[in-house]
């Protein structure tokens, strides 16, 4: 069994940074794929970027690409997710999910998911 557990939420004004983390534990993430989606009130919960785990390779939504970096720390089996220059419109809870099968922005990829983690931008 995974678990995931995210931290690092809260309330910042537009153009602030918040930096998520989150710490994986049960199994040995190699070979994972970590990723974070996010969730606003009324929509549907989307991609928001991703990394595989051993090579590094990153992949962002348009949306926050040039303002979000994902990294990761593999001896601490943690990812994070720095978010800078934060907009109203990236208020949502924020979900860390892992897979170990395949490269993807596909939710339905991840097997592992977290509690999440409420953001809120303030204009």
């Amino acid at each position: 069994q995974v678990q995931l557990v995210e931290s690092g939420g809260g309330l910042v004004q537009a153009g602030g940074s918040l930096r998520l983390s989150c710490t994986a534990s049960g199994r040995t993430f190699s070979t994972y794929t970590m990723a974070w989606f996010r969730q606003a009130p009324g929509k549907e919960r989307e991609f928001v970027a991703n990394s595989r785990w051993t090579s590094g390779s990153t992949y962002y939504a348009d949306s926050v690409k040039g303002r979000f970096t994902i990294s990761r720390d593999n001896a601490k089996n943690t990812v994070y997710l720095q978010m800078n220059s934060l907009k109203p419109e990236d208020t949502a809870v924020y979900y860390c999910a892992a897979n170990g099968r395949v490269y993807s922005t596909a939710q339905y990829a991840y097997d592992y998911w977290g509690q999440g983690t409420q953001v809120t931008v303030s204009a």
